[in-house]
């Protein structure tokens, strides 16, 4: 365990923005844990990762657990799958090229994704028509009230779109300290190339019976082409959450805007791009200040280079306002704000 204070928080945030972090407690191995109890004394915490969710409005005074313990292991193994435990300070998408490399499949379509393996479950990351959630078996996490390890199974964990128990009701009450997924073998692998853009990016290169890596490929450059490097322009990729809709609002902004897309949910609703509402608002590309959106994805709100929290803070409010009041859609933020 490495105790920092008072430092900037610019390596630890991928928008880049500057406020300062009063104690920085790094956990490196699952025996510092073990002390965390005793070093922060009932006093209130954030849990950081990455740092690739997340928008810093003021200085934290709160202590800072920055996750980094390491290690991909499989720990169960058939014909057909594999158990593959992942510390929840593993880098996300490095994890995925490992399973990848390893021929192990399920994961495939959620390369690039920034942030780190124990974030993972807590919002169950998704794109391109799987979530984390189909595939996780499992979640360690450390219960700092009493210490103790608990180990909470796929149903126990209440995963929707983009949130868990972790993000309700069990929120800075356990830290996830690794996870579990399982993964399919070679010959039973199951891919998902439903999604639009994987489909023509598949044509165009011609792989008519892709394999895992070939879809992992797919989606990097589908991602890349879409999403700026937070070493470039600061920024949390997608800001928003796609939202869900009822059928009856759908079928009422459809009849005006007969080109919306949309991806089914069940009989009742539906989801709507929130990079396309936004879009439609006039916001792509838009330079306010020292932030904006992304230039080639609306969704994107980016710091072009000293932009405070509470600027970005702002400009996501003004593009909630606009989008409610042309489509009747309330957004949600997709990052954890730190006030």
């Amino acid at each position: 365990m490495n105790i920092t204070n008072n430092i900037s928080s610019v390596p630890y945030n991928t928008f880049g923005l500057e406020v300062n972090i009063s104690t920085l407690i790094e956990l490196n191995s699952k025996e510092d844990f073990s002390s965390l109890h005793t070093v922060l004394q009932g006093k209130e915490y954030h849990i950081l990762g990455g740092g690739s969710n997340v928008l810093l409005l003021n200085d934290v005074t709160a202590p800072v657990l920055h996750i980094n313990t390491k290690g991909l292991e499989v720990i169960k193994e058939s014909d057909d799958y594999v158990l593959v435990k992942m510390q929840a300070g593993e880098s996300w998408h490095e994890a995925v090229l490992w399973a990848v490399a390893h021929n192990y499949g399920g994961i495939e379509n959620l390369s690039l994704i920034p942030g780190k393996c124990g974030a993972a479950p807590m919002q169950n990351i998704g794109a391109y028509g799987v979530e984390v959630k189909d595939v996780l078996h499992a979640v360690t996490a450390y219960k700092l009230e009493d210490g103790y390890e608990y180990t909470f199974h796929n149903e126990e964990c209440e995963f929707g779109y983009r949130t868990s128990n972790f993000k309700t009701i069990w929120k800075d009450k356990f830290i996830i300290t690794s996870i579990i997924l399982r993964l399919s073998k070679e010959g039973h692998h199951t891919l998902n190339t439903s999604y639009g853009a994987i489909e023509k990016e598949l044509a165009d290169r011609g792989i008519v019976q892709p394999t895992i890596s070939d879809l992992s490929e797919v989606v990097i450059a589908i991602r890349q082409s879409k999403l700026p490097y937070p070493e470039e322009v600061g920024n949390a990729g997608s800001f928003f959450k796609n939202p869900i809709i009822s059928m009856s609002l759908y079928e009422e902004l459809v009849s005006e805007y007969p080109h919306m897309p949309s991806y089914p949910i069940d009989a009742a609703s539906v989801k709507v791009p929130a990079g396309w509402l936004i879009d439609q608002c006039g916001w792509k590309g838009k330079v306010i200040g020292q932030t904006g959106t992304y230039k080639n994805q609306a969704l994107v709100l980016v710091n072009h280079g000293g932009a405070s929290g509470k600027e970005i803070y702002a400009l996501s409010e003004d593009i909630k306002i606009s989008v409610r009041q042309k489509f009747k859609i309330d957004l949600e933020r997709e990052v954890n704000v730190w006030r």
